[in-house]
């Protein structure tokens, strides 16, 4: 699913429009009846609703929801915000069109705005997403005023001050909904973690945009959901062997930090390789072979930590990083396998900040590597930044520079491939805020790597999949009390 910027959202509107074709108007009443079907999913009509109109676009949007949600039941009142003489013609329209509906309330001042029950459902319809400078004047005093209300607020389309695709300021005024319920296409901003107060829970709706145009129109941003990621599976053939699948050799593990390993090596496994070696200290042989009997291990010659490269001949993908420390001789050993791998390689964890403090190792790194930081070991690698969109910049920057793949986690986890792509993951919940998680992410791309699935495919896949089994973990044992193993224990499609 593509993820546009506001010129091209607007484009997309007017394709529409010339191209269907479409009234205006007409398109407005299909966003805003897409958006009453979902919002009546959520609310039932025994909950009064107040909705909150600015002049533009989007609060005629916020006039046809209104009429549409009396004319299912619901006890609506209208609040226009008259902070401009200006109106859109499509506000006027849908003015005209609650008739005996409804009767707007106007707030020309802070004396107007209303003494709302605690049940009431509030609609942000205020400003939508082509605002292009901060909120002030009555708006702002509006928008303050609905944040501090203990009322559940629905933003249209997208939370009136928040901006689509940049950052904003940080004494922006911007409205704080509990839910978004957004049309078409989700938008950039959702996807940021200084963005979560600002978005809530978010909904795509459907509103019939050119299909056309959406296909046509290049952008560098993407959103995996289960249809994207479904399509990257390969099936299995009836006569496949473990040769078929793969073998993956993941390089794991020191004194106290065998965990890491085997839960790399688990994930491996569930995954569908064909064959896992796992090469690890003397002192995990025995924690290797007892808790991943299906796994071969070999051994290193230094007891409690990785001192060389294993014999990688016949790998067909290599995972190192996750538990081995950052020894001298560990550093070696990491230049070693940089310099002999002629499979793919997964670099994690410890092996990311050996590279962070070596930076001559970089440019080491075979194309298409990929590299899995969580926030703070991206930031050893490329430096603070400002802000989210300056860390997606440097990330996009950082691999095009050293021609790697970057699985930057997070709750939206966003893959970034050496030509500018960013591919946003869709699963995933905040149970996988624990230890040994990215250790399975790593098993997870090392076993689709092994499959011979390209890079960018495995990268991609492998992050929703982990995503995915983080959520039937977290369904089946409560966010709370979910552990990297049950992670691996749900892994599977």
């Amino acid at each position: 699913m593509k993820i546009f910027n506001v010129e091209q959202i607007r484009a997309m509107d007017a394709y529409t429009i010339e191209h269907e074709p479409i009234a205006s108007i007409d398109l407005m009443e299909r966003a805003s009846q897409a958006f009453v079907r979902c919002f009546c999913n959520q609310y039932v009509n025994t909950r009064p609703i107040a909705v909150f109109c600015g002049k533009g676009s989007n609060g005629g949007d916020g006039l046809a929801i209104a009429r549409i949600l009396t004319g299912c039941g619901y006890d609506v009142q209208v609040f226009i915000v008259e902070y401009t003489l200006n109106a859109t013609d499509d506000f006027r329209l849908n003015f005209s069109r609650l008739d005996n509906h409804l009767t707007p309330h106007r707030i020309y001042s802070e004396n107007d705005l209303p003494q709302l029950g605690s049940k009431v459902v509030c609609i942000d319809a205020l400003l939508g997403s082509g605002l292009s400078r901060p909120v002030e004047g009555l708006l702002s005093i509006v928008i303050k005023y609905l944040n501090e209300l203990p009322n559940r607020i629905v933003s249209v389309d997208i939370a009136s001050g928040l901006y689509t695709d940049r950052p904003n300021g940080l004494n922006d005024v911007i409205v704080k909904p509990k839910y978004t319920i957004t049309f078409q296409l989700p938008k950039l901003a959702f996807l940021l973690p200084q963005n979560a107060e600002y978005v809530g829970e978010w909904h795509v709706v459907d509103i019939g945009l050119s299909t056309r145009y959406m296909a046509d129109t290049s952008t560098p941003y993407y959103f995996t959901d289960k249809f994207e990621a479904e399509k990257r599976i390969k099936p299995r053939q009836k006569f496949s062997h473990k040769g078929t699948f793969g073998h993956a050799v993941i390089i794991a593990g020191s004194f106290g930090k065998m965990g890491a390993a085997v839960l790399s090596g688990k994930a491996c496994l569930r995954s569908g390789v064909g064959l896992l070696t796992m090469h690890v200290p003397a002192c995990g042989y025995e924690i290797a072979q007892i808790s991943v009997p299906e796994a071969m291990a070999t051994v290193d010659d230094a007891n409690k930590y990785i001192s060389k490269a294993p014999n990688l001949a016949s790998a067909t993908a290599i995972g190192i990083g996750p538990g081995i420390g950052q020894d001298a001789a560990t550093v070696k050993a990491l230049e070693k396998v940089l310099e002999q791998a002629k499979a793919p390689v997964i670099i994690d964890a410890d092996a990311l900040n050996i590279l962070s403090t070596n930076r001559h190792l970089l440019y080491k790194l075979p194309a298409n590597t990929i590299l899995t930081p969580h926030p703070k070991e991206f930031q050893r690698l490329a430096g603070e930044s400002s802000n989210e969109f300056e860390r997606l910049e440097k990330a996009c920057a950082f691999a095009s520079k050293y021609k790697v793949i970057i699985c930057l986690k997070g709750a939206n986890t966003a893959v970034i491939l050496p030509n500018g792509e960013v591919h946003f993951n869709s699963t995933g919940n905040p149970g996988m805020a624990t230890g040994g998680t990215g250790d399975v992410l790593t098993g997870i791309i090392t076993s689709l790597l092994a499959q011979k699935y390209a890079p960018a495919d495995a990268a991609i896949l492998g992050v929703y999949q982990h995503g995915l089994a983080g959520d039937r973990a977290a369904e089946a044992r409560g966010q709370t009390a979910l552990i990297a193993s049950d992670v691996v224990e749900h892994l599977g499609w």
